[in-house]
């Protein structure tokens, strides 16, 4: 398998896109997340379409084409360093098939930063250009600019990406061992969703896995895990971290669905990493050798996420 890319770090005055590639942007919380990256020394520009609202559908940001040549039009921008996404929902899957793989290829490496439903985009860079992309806080989510641990979490992996080399875990060995392996993952329903599509990766073989949701009931979970079992996805997989299950049932239930549908695996698996949708949320790059140590709790980055 060749080495995933990757980007270089921001400096101080980069320039950085925020696009919306899934669901509507409330511009006021838009615009507290471009305050919070001018704070940074950051040069943050707006996709013309970011505060779109479809006519039909008032969950998208704006038409499929829209939103898929705000986020290639940024990538192929050679003025800028890095493309932030303003919010999850939904949506993405609606667009990806729509950007030009090859012109984005030709681009070159940047930054690329989102996580819930961006999982799909995440899923296409590392598949599509071999990149390492980190699955972190957007740049209008409530969770972002209004969380100091968040913002500097995210903030430290841009600019001082050596300094966040080891995520400890604040929860519980649910499989105990070591692993090593290359991050990928994010929300769980997505990954299961992309099962069979044309930028999904075959399986997440030589992986340590990381899985998050928010709002899907306990069952739902237990049906995507086991879809994703079924399928053989699961195949080969070296280690799981878990991260934040919000809204999803009690959490000694979800605790227990996830003991069940991953301790077959025979992997180490720890919980409470501290990424997804929960207050504080960690960056995590996908992309990116590591070795997860389940009894420590601990993941280390074998190299900086950037460069």
């Amino acid at each position: 398998m060749t080495r995933p890319v990757r980007p270089s770090r921001l400096a101080p005055g980069a320039r950085v896109a925020v696009v919306a590639p899934s669901g509507p942007v409330p511009e006021e919380r838009l615009q507290a997340g471009l305050d919070i990256l001018r704070g940074w020394d950051l040069d943050p520009v707006v996709g013309p379409h970011v505060l779109d609202r479809h006519g039909d559908f008032d969950y998208l940001a704006g038409t499929d084409a829209d939103r898929a040549a705000d986020l290639q039009s940024a990538w192929c921008d050679p003025s800028v360093d890095a493309v932030l996404c303003a919010r999850g929902g939904y949506g993405v899957q609606r667009m990806t098939d729509l950007l030009d793989w090859e012109a984005m290829r030709a681009a070159g490496p940047k930054v690329f930063v989102g996580f819930s439903d961006i999982t799909a985009l995440h899923e296409a860079f590392a598949t599509r250009l071999g990149l390492v992309t980190l699955h972190g806080p957007m740049a209008a989510g409530i969770d972002f600019i209004k969380n100091a641990r968040a913002q500097e979490h995210l903030r430290a992996t841009l600019f001082a990406p050596e300094t966040v080399r080891t995520i400890a875990s604040g929860g519980r060995t649910l499989a105990p061992g070591r692993a090593r392996g290359v991050t990928l993952g994010g929300c769980l329903c997505l990954l299961a969703a992309e099962l069979g599509t044309p930028h999904a990766r075959p399986s997440a073989r030589g992986g340590l896995l990381c899985l998050e949701d928010v709002g899907e009931e306990t069952y739902r979970l237990d049906r995507c895990l086991t879809q994703l079992l079924r399928s053989g996805w699961f195949d080969g997989v070296r280690g799981v971290l878990l991260g934040s299950w919000r809204e999803c049932g009690p959490q000694e239930k979800v605790r227990a669905l996830l003991a069940d549908r991953l301790g077959g695996l025979g992997v180490p698996v720890v919980e409470e990493f501290g990424f997804g949708h929960c207050d504080g949320a960690l960056t995590m790059p996908f992309g990116v050798a590591a070795e997860l140590d389940a009894d420590a709790r601990t993941l280390t980055l074998d190299e900086p996420a950037l460069r």
